[in-house]
Parts: C-alpha cells; sequence; structure tokens
C-alpha cells in the first residue's frame, strides 16, 4: 500500500526556488506537457518512487506553479483576476493546458475569455497585469496576453489626453475672461492640465527600460502626442538614474536615447537633450547610442546658444572645449541637406558659429586645420559678412604666434574677402600679422566692389553728369505733373525730397572714391614694404594669381 502511494506522486522542481510534491493523476491532465514528460519518464529504468521533473524556465516561477496545481487540484475551477491573469496565462500556455480538466473549460481557454473583458478593468488593474508580464513574460516570446495589455494601457493614455485636449480647447474661450480677473485660477488651471497629461508618469516609470521601449514602440506606431512621450521619457531617466547604482545607470541612459530616436525629434526638448548629453559624457556609452543622440541635438542647432555648445573636452584632451563634438553637431544639421534647411536656420548657426569660433580661437592648442574646419562646416550662402569670421583668425594668430606662412594662408582660405565690410578690410589692410597674399586679396575685392557700386550709380558716366541728367529728368517730370493735376505744392514737396536724395546719393559716390583712394594707397606702401617686391605694384598680377 505505500509503495502504491508513493508510486502516484511526482517531484517537480521549479527553476531551482521551489520543489513540490504532486500527484500525477490529478497533475496531468491529457495532453498537457506535463503528462508527456511524465510518460517519457515511465518508460525510463528510474523507480516509480523517485520521479522528478525540472524546470528551469517555468514563466512566474514557483508562485505560478502553485496557481496551476490548485486549478488541477480543484477540478479545473480558479478565481481569475487581472492580478493572477499573467501567471495562470503564461503557465497554461506553456504546459500546453488546452484540453477540458474534469467538467470545466480548459485553462487556456478559461484565461483567453477572462482577456476579452480586458477593455474594462480599471488602470490599477491594468498596471497590476503589466508589471506582472515584466516579471513573468520576456519579451523575445510573443504573448497575446502582453500586446492586449500595452495596447490598452495606451489606448487608455491617448483616451485621457484627447479629453484633455478637448476641455482645454473648447474651455478656453468662456475662461479667458475670468483667468485675466483672477491669477490664482490661472495658475490652478495650468496645474490641473498639466497633471491631466502627466498623470501616467510615475505609474509607467516603475518599468524596466528594456520592458518600456517594447510599450514606448506601440506608443509611437500609434501617433501618441511625441511631446508629451518625450517629456515623460526625461522623468523616467532622472527618477530611474536617481537609484540606479554601477552598470544600470548607461543602461538606462541607453534606453532612454534609443526610445527618443523613435520620436519627432523636433518636437522633443532640446535644453533637455543637451542635459542629456552632459549625462551621457561621464557614462561610457557604445558610439552607435552616442551618434544618435548628437543626430537629435545636431538636427535643432538653431535653437542652440553659445553657452550650450561651450562644452569641457574629455579627458585626455588638451583642448578647452570639445571641438570635435561641435564639428560633428554642425555635420548633423547640415545632413538633413542645406537646400532643405531653411535660410533663416542657417543664418542664425553661422552667426553661433562666428560667436564659437572667437571663443574658441584663443586655445593654444586649437590646431589651424581644427579651426579651419569650423570656419568652413557651413556652406558660403549660409553667411551674409564673414567679419565674425575674420575676427577669430585675427585673434589666432595674434594667440598662436609661431603659425608657419603656410598655416596663415591655409586659415585664411576660410575668408570670403567679397563679403567683408569695408570697416574689415581697412583693419586687414593694416594688419601686418597677415600674410601680404591675403591683405592683396581683401584690397582687390573692395576695389572691384567699389568699381561696382560706381559702375551701377553712374552707369558709365561722370558722377556729377548723372547727377544733372537725373536732376533735369526730375524737374520734367515734376512740371508735368503739375500741368496735368494741378497740384503744384505737393509736386514742389516731392521735388525737394528727390534732391535731397540725389544729393545724398552723389555724397555717397564721392565718398566711396575717397575710400578707394585711401585704400590704394595703402596697398601701395604694403606692397612696397614687403621684401621681394621692389618694382612695387609690378608684382600685383603673379600675386592675386
Amino acid at each position: 500500500m505505500v509503495m502504491a502511494a508513493l508510486s502516484c506522486y511526482l517531484e517537480v522542481d521549479v527553476n531551482g526556488e521551489e520543489t513540490f510534491i504532486v500527484d500525477k493523476e490529478i497533475l496531468c491532465t491529457p495532453s498537457s506537457k506535463l503528462s508527456k514528460l511524465f510518460g517519457r519518464l515511465r518508460a525510463t529504468t528510474v523507480p516509480a518512487t523517485k520521479l522528478k521533473v525540472i524546470f528551469n524556465d517555468f514563466p512566474g516561477g514557483a508562485k505560478s506553479f502553485e496557481l496551476l496545481t490548485r486549478f488541477c487540484y480543484n477540478n479545473g475551477r480558479i478565481t481569475l483576476t487581472p492580478f493572477n491573469i499573467c501567471l495562470l496565462h503564461s503557465a497554461a500556455h506553456y504546459m500546453e493546458m488546452d484540453k477540458a480538466c474534469a467538467e470545466a473549460e480548459n485553462l487556456v481557454q478559461q484565461t483567453d475569455n477572462f482577456l476579452k473583458e480586458i477593455s474594462y478593468w480599471s488602470w490599477n488593474e491594468l498596471m497590476a497585469s503589466l508589471l506582472q508580464c515584466q516579471d513573468t513574460l520576456k519579451l523575445a516570446t510573443s504573448s497575446s496576453l502582453l500586446q492586449k495589455c500595452v495596447e490598452s494601457v495606451v489606448e487608455r493614455i491617448a483616451s485621457a489626453s484627447e479629453a484633455t485636449s478637448y476641455l482645454s480647447s473648447s474651455s478656453s474661450d468662456s475662461s479667458g475672461l475670468r483667468f485675466s480677473c483672477d491669477t490664482k485660477s490661472t495658475a490652478g488651471s495650468l496645474m490641473n492640465r498639466s497633471f491631466h497629461t502627466t498623470w501616467w508618469f510615475e505609474d509607467l516609470a516603475l518599468l524596466r527600460p528594456d520592458f518600456l521601449q517594447y510599450v514606448v514602440k506601440f506608443m509611437a506606431s500609434q501617433k501618441l502626442d511625441n511631446l508629451i512621450i518625450s517629456k515623460f521619457l526625461f522623468f523616467y531617466h532622472k527618477s530611474r538614474l536617481a537609484a540606479a547604482v554601477g552598470k544600470e545607470k548607461p543602461d538606462v541612459t541607453t534606453a532612454v536615447i534609443n526610445m527618443l530616436y523613435l520620436l519627432d525629434w523636433s518636437l522633443v526638448s532640446y535644453k533637455r537633450l543637451l542635459g542629456l548629453l552632459r549625462t551621457a559624457s561621464g557614462a561610457k556609452l557604445e558610439k552607435s547610442c552616442r551618434n544618435k543622440l548628437e543626430n537629435m541635438i545636431g538636427s535643432q542647432l538653431d535653437q542652440a546658444t553659445l553657452d550650450n555648445l561651450l562644452i569641457p573636452s574629455r579627458n585626455g584632451t588638451k583642448y578647452l572645449y570639445d571641438v570635435n563634438l561641435v564639428l560633428r553637431l554642425i555635420k548633423s544639421f547640415a545632413r538633413g541637406g542645406c537646400n532643405h534647411v531653411s535660410l533663416i536656420r542657417l543664418r542664425k548657426v553661422s552667426r553661433l558659429m562666428d560667436l564659437y569660433i572667437s571663443e574658441v580661437a584663443p586655445d593654444p592648442h586649437l590646431k589651424p586645420c581644427k579651426l579651419l574646419a569650423l570656419a568652413t562646416a557651413l556652406p558660403d550662402f549660409a553667411r551674409e559678412s564673414y567679419d565674425g569670421v575674420y575676427r577669430a583668425i585675427d585673434l589666432y594668430i595674434q594667440v598662436h604666434s609661431g603659425l608657419s606662412k603656410e598655416d596663415k594662408l591655409k586659415i585664411c582660405s576660410a575668408l570670403n574677402y567679397h563679403k567683408l565690410s569695408p570697416e574689415a578690410c581697412a583693419h586687414l589692410a593694416q594688419n601686418t600679422k597677415f600674410p601680404s597674399k591675403s591683405v592683396l586679396e581683401a584690397i582687390i575685392s573692395q576695389q572691384f566692389k567699389l568699381k561696382s557700386v560706381l559702375r551701377n550709380i553712374t552707369l558709365g558716366e561722370d558722377p556729377q553728369n548723372f547727377t544733372s541728367k537725373v536732376t533735369e529728368s526730375i524737374k520734367d517730370k515734376s512740371a508735368e505733373e503739375a500741368l496735368g493735376h494741378d497740384a503744384t505744392d505737393n509736386v514742389t514737396t516731392q521735388n525737394q525730397k528727390l534732391q535731397q536724395d540725389i544729393h545724398g546719393m552723389q555724397w555717397r559716390v564721392l565718398e566711396l572714391e575717397k575710400l578707394r583712394k585711401k585704400m590704394q594707397s595703402q596697398m601701395t606702401r604694403i606692397v612696397k614694404s614687403k621684401p621681394g617686391n621692389p618694382n612695387g605694384f609690378r608684382s600685383l598680377p603673379k600675386l592675386c594669381s
């Protein structure tokens, strides 16, 4: 009798957590995995009293297996709740319990039917089930339960966001007067509106980074507001990082960057991305992850300020600031295609870069090739003026007094002399630190501009003759209008105004002519003072070629 009784029991080791002694006749339901395993065991030479089954990857572990045994010992009946559905559902599919047990439905069928009512669950029940999925299931395995939980959670968030947007838009007109009269109500309304969009942040922040990526990916696919998702991810990063230790910190940062990369970058806060960059600089992230973050920041480079770019260089480099990082950011900005980026954004970045180059130019360790790379990173049409670049190069040459002539010429090649102001060209003409070729090119470009201005103004004639002709034609036209419209006073006023404009134009022409002659004399003195040019301007064509 004792041997017969013992032969009915089976020892089950569940993931090394706990060992169960079960009645194999009750637990081994038809066609279940345990029944199949037991059938193979009986065919072996192992004594019946020592039959043992070991599970190494049982979903949910010992707690899930215990619920399974209760189901079997209770003739296929068990109370299903959102708090145990994940354990029972995963255990039922793992054990292949898709056949009827006693008079009740099989466990797989029962759990599937229960999940059909998931849309009626409360938010707390949904989150409890989702957290249980995180602890029970592996993301590599497809599960209808996990998919339904994530779909329901995201749908609940989206519905709440749409309701908040509708209430905000519908109440904006009616509440405008009240808000303008009551500051406290305004603050309270803003706080309530913020709460309505962030109420789910703390709950989802309990998810592991790898599990959250699955949820956020589904959010992005369902067109959930990317701005709200990005705010949540920054909240998640801050909250998880505070409790992270060791390797967890770079893992959290990497996961957040990968999730932000899935969103619309233009809706991600630029300042928070920069904060994430500073955090990432101290963590050992993979190059691919760092590239993603830099691409997101670079795409919005026109929103940056000079302080944002003055990031200290990493340990092991002599540069004061991380110049290589800024170069990569510019490349990321330009990678969007300068033809597709508005000219306004390009001009903003060019002005920012002029400020940055002037800031890093005094660095004694900055190499000429790096300065040249910074100055030429943007296309020529992005700059209206090259005065900022000239000032930075002038400062760099002053600090790096040991530069060779070749290095100076390479740096000066970044200048577009036709886009230098007359003041900058006048300063360059007297700057003895610059190579003579650069000085001459600047003077020649200014002479060319002066001649073009004079040619356009005078139309090939003497300025005074041109002025007198224009004056006469204006007088004739004014007389005709006076005779035709009987408006003598009005014509006289217009005539006086035009006379003033002509005199101003004539004065400007004379001033430009004086400036041209002054620069011509300065060029003569500079060329004569340079060795190897005894004949003065006779060598000019050779230098300019």
